[in-house]
């Protein structure tokens, strides 16, 4: 039997003694260290601060980089601050809500609050319906908001703090979670669609895009001759997604951000999507890369991961110079280098104001970055990313918005040094089988990751140095594969 874990803010937020429970604060579990045994450890995250960046929220990050069964699960998290999101995955439910709610007057603007514990509800006559909400989000507990206008429709979705619970509620959640604990989980399937149209996100104005505008329009002629139907498409395309039988992704991707809603919305409308949501929300946050590459043993540089109250630990643990991250930078922003204690501090005042964690490693400088590409667990290429001149990054972002960049060498794969590609395959295929680009540096002590990139560059005569048209060919012919398959045929790519 897997074992399980409730965290908590503070200790007195959970007041059953159950022996088969353990109880563990948020601070403490994210302090912990990674321990193999613990895979099938079930963990319920009771944090108040679910938020994106919030302490709960990398609570359940760092659960499923360890290998926990968290609930919920950081995509939940994501998908219920935003209706966009998880209000097309329950459409579907419209005609068992008018089942449910037929002894509730239908008066127009009425309302009724729906409570959900697991799955559970004290209303017998929704339970089906508390069922299937919790399969599509599942929260340990749900308050949901219905308004009747003409009929009854599912208005908002929250999440319920356990400490705002009354004590009946608290009872019958102490019930639910037991049953929960109980019993199996199954996971919703995908939607099926039969269209072949690839759809590539992109932003025009974006400074440091990941394809230029001339490498996207390339794309597109090449997917002509694969025969396809590529388009570019941007923010507010979002409404057209179901058109496209692809997604692939060309601009920066955060998770509060577009980028992720359009991830999200795309494979619930049954798209293939590169890059696909759970790799956005493994690569583009260093704590959960940290985790998930310290516990299978892909090299990194030491690093300590720290909240407000940990800076003298820190002072103790590393020597100056250092750096220190925010969890989801890209493009060398939110990474800083300080040098002594006043630095520090200021540093880390500024940073702590976006993010509750923050990463710290020691100053580390090569003359360059590898960046080995990856595309089905395969090696794709090998770029070598020198430091913009100067400076100690390879992007220098100036004070004026202005960036000045490095300059580059594509080589071919057979040619990088084999420890290189063995650990970027190793690092790339703990996240997925997407497209990856593996930061890594090569120092005298050996190859360390730096990170991995859900979205990496591929731009004309840089990636595609060594392989030219080739290196386009095989993402759009892998994306023609991913289509064909989900569409139940054999590929013809």
């Amino acid at each position: 039997m897997p074992k399980n874990l409730i965290i908590v803010d503070s200790r007195r937020d959970w007041q059953h003694n159950d022996s088969d429970i353990p109880i563990i604060t948020a601070i403490d579990y994210l302090r912990r260290k990674h321990q193999p045994e613990d895979r099938r450890t079930r963990v319920i995250n009771l944090c108040r601060n679910t938020e994106y960046g919030g302490t709960g929220y990398y609570c359940s990050l760092l659960g499923e980089a360890r290998g926990h069964h968290v609930l919920p699960d950081v995509r939940t998290l994501l998908d219920l601050r935003r209706q966009s999101l998880y209000r097309q995955g329950l459409t579907d439910l419209q005609p068992l809500l008018e089942k449910a709610a037929e002894s509730l007057q239908k008066v127009a603007g009425a309302t009724h609050v729906l409570r959900i514990f697991f799955g559970w509800t004290v209303e017998k006559s929704m339970l089906e319906l508390a069922r299937e909400l919790f399969e599509r989000l599942p929260m340990p507990s749900l308050e949901v908001q219905l308004r009747a206008n003409g009929v009854w429709r599912i208005h908002r979705v929250s999440a319920v703090p356990v400490g705002d619970l009354n004590a009946v509620e608290k009872a019958h959640f102490h019930t639910a979670l037991q049953h929960y604990l109980a019993r199996r989980r199954r996971k919703a399937k995908p939607s099926e669609r039969m269209r072949y149209d690839l759809a590539i996100l992109h932003d025009p104005l974006e400074a440091l895009p990941p394809s230029s505008s001339r490498t996207l329009k390339h794309i597109v002629r090449i997917g002509k001759r694969l025969g396809i139907h590529v388009e570019l498409i941007q923010r507010r395309d979002y409404g057209r997604l179901a058109e496209f039988d692809a997604l692939f992704i060309r601009e920066t991707t955060r998770i509060d951000h577009h980028t992720y809603e359009f991830a999200r919305k795309a494979e619930q409308e049954g798209l293939v999507v590169i890059d696909d949501p759970d790799s956005i929300l493994r690569c583009t946050n260093k704590v959960y890369l940290t985790e998930i590459l310290r516990a299978h043993q892909v090299p990194i540089l030491e690093t300590v991961i720290i909240c407000k109250t940990d800076l003298r630990r820190l002072e103790k643990r590393l020597s100056y110079p250092f750096v220190l991250k925010v969890p989801d930078g890209s493009f060398s922003r939110g990474v800083r280098k300080v040098t002594d204690p006043e630095t520090l501090r200021k540093v880390a005042a500024e940073l702590f104001a976006d993010s509750d964690l923050l990463l710290a490693q020691p100053y580390c400088y090569t003359p360059f970055d590898w960046r080995i590409g990856m595309l089905d667990r395969q090696p794709l290429f090998a770029c070598q990313y020198f430091m913009s001149s100067n400076h100690w990054q390879i992007v220098r972002h100036l004070d004026n918005g202005r960036a000045l960049q490095g300059g580059f060498r594509t080589i071919p794969l057979h040619e990088a040094p084999t420890l290189v590609l063995q650990t970027a395959v190793r690092a790339a295929n703990l996240i997925g089988d997407g497209l990856y680009g593996v930061d890594l540096k090569e120092t005298t002590e050996g190859v360390f990751v730096v990170e991995v990139n859900d979205n990496p560059n591929i731009d004309r005569g840089i990636e595609d140095g060594v392989m030219g048209d080739a290196l386009y060919e095989t993402v759009l012919r892998s994306l023609i594969r991913r289509m064909e398959t989900s569409h139940g045929r054999p590929g013809t790519g």
